[in-house]
């Protein structure tokens, strides 16, 4: 018998009845009685476990787990499945109008960092790195899909709830620096000798600090914006990274027509930005695989150089159906997953435990779960799914809750015990599957 690891009933002050009835109505579809306990625990963990909400529920923070600091692309992610049920619960639209509001503060503090922490007079323990380290921040690595995951948020927030009250004056500041920055970023170092950005650390990790007089590879202008960090905070070989390059793209078309009424200047600068990114990924950022056959690159420089790879977390080259670049069908996507899912991409791992896309942020043998979820969001193939919740099934170690990563020979070894991003994304999993292909959820697992 399965016993709950979710906190008392007190403390789950985000986790209102609508969320209830929904994991109540999600976990009688489940026949597998221990993946109905996953989701049970894993689908509510950001709401029991990480927001704190001030002014009214008017502004909120969320911290990613173990870690008590805030990222932009970890927050929006955390809340992503709940947004849905946003326009039925007055008290959820509140707490997530309140995340785009914190967010946007952010952005204004800076929009060069990726984490920051609820109290400005909180030291960092990173207050040491050579930047521009402001109080607030808790990390300033700068990456392209913490920006995106701004604009994502406060688009799909809108257009699930018709609440257009979340996209206020600090919003559209927020919004046009956003947009500077995108724009600054896309200049290539032949005309930015001495870019906006700079960042190294000291440390004996050369995935946490940039080379280059901590600049960063060289790169020419594509029409791309550079990503000097990855999403996984890892630090890019070349900077204009394709898979947040994609999601940005997304999200700047969809905050345009949402913003054009209102701000028609801001709305026409990301609808023609969103146009530019699109057309450069589509002319640079495609390259041949040993295979012969053409599929996306993960990171190019512009002057031809390319990094054949993917990595776990979104936004990730498997996951751009799931973030709206393209479809499963289309053939440069379908090509290019088919590497990602083979011994061609050097971070696809087959262990005892399971198989998967894993990271250099942890090293090599580590398979992450967020990028099982992600295959299996992004499939059309019945088996395939049922692999991959077998892994996810397999690879819990008991705990009841997702990991960060875990041994591909022995899944009893991970990384984070609280990690509410990978909770959360695995339950928005379970919910995709119970409105478009139930009839897996109602098989026994092995």
């Amino acid at each position: 018998m399965h016993v709950s690891r979710r906190p008392p009933a007190e403390k789950r002050s985000f986790t209102s009845p609508v969320i209830e009835r929904v994991i109540a109505e999600t976990r009688a579809k489940i026949a597998d009685a221990e993946l109905a306990w996953l989701f049970e625990n894993c689908f509510p963990n950001t709401l029991d476990t990480t927001v704190t909400s001030d002014d009214g529920g008017e502004d909120t923070f969320i911290i990613t787990g173990d870690i008590d600091a805030m990222w932009l692309r970890d927050s929006t992610n955390q809340v992503w499945p709940y947004i849905p049920f946003a326009k039925e619960c007055t008290k959820l639209r509140a707490m997530l109008r309140g995340l785009i509001a914190r967010q946007a503060k952010c952005v204004l503090l800076d929009p060069y960092a990726n984490a920051f922490y609820k109290d400005a007079s909180r030291e960092s323990q990173w207050k040491s790195d050579h930047t521009e380290m402001k109080p607030g921040v808790h990390e300033r690595k700068y990456e392209l899909d913490s920006l995106a995951s701004v604009l994502r948020l406060a688009a799909g927030f809108v257009e699930a709830t018709g609440d257009t009250t979340a996209l206020d004056k600090t919003f559209l500041a927020a919004l046009e620096k956003i947009l500077d920055t995108i724009q600054n970023e896309q200049a290539g170092t032949p005309e930015q000798i001495h870019p906006w950005y700079s960042f190294a650390r000291t440390t004996p990790n050369a995935t946490d600090t940039l080379p280059n007089g901590a600049h960063g590879n060289p790169v020419k202008r594509t029409g791309m914006s550079r990503s000097p960090f990855r999403p996984s905070d890892d630090s890019a070989i070349l900077q204009y990274h394709i898979p947040a390059n994609a999601m940005a793209a997304v999200a700047l078309h969809k905050i345009a027509h949402l913003v054009q009424k209102s701000a028609p200047a801001l709305g026409t600068r990301s609808q023609n930005l969103a146009h530019e990114i699109t057309t450069a990924i589509n002319t640079y950022g495609v390259a041949q695989a040993r295979s012969k056959e053409k599929i996306y690159a993960y990171e190019v420089d512009g002057y031809g150089g390319h990094v054949l790879m993917d990595d776990a977390g979104p936004p990730s080259l498997l996951s751009l159906p799931y973030l709206g670049f393209c479809t499963t069908e289309e053939p440069l996507y379908a090509a290019t997953r088919r590497f990602i899912l083979s011994n061609a991409n050097p971070y696809y791992h087959r262990g005892t435990a399971a198989s998967g896309v894993g990271s250099p942020h942890v090293g090599m043998g580590w398979i992450w779960p967020l990028s099982i979820i992600t295959q299996a969001l992004t499939s059309t193939d019945d088996s395939e799914i049922l692999l991959c919740l077998n892994a996810l099934k397999a690879t819990h170690a008991g705990t009841g809750f997702i990991h960060e990563a875990f041994w591909m020979n022995d899944p009893k070894r991970y990384t984070r015990d609280w990690f509410a991003w990978a909770n959360t994304f695995f339950g928005e999993l379970i919910l995709h599957l119970a409105s478009c292909r139930p009839e897996l959820l109602r098989r026994s697992l092995s």
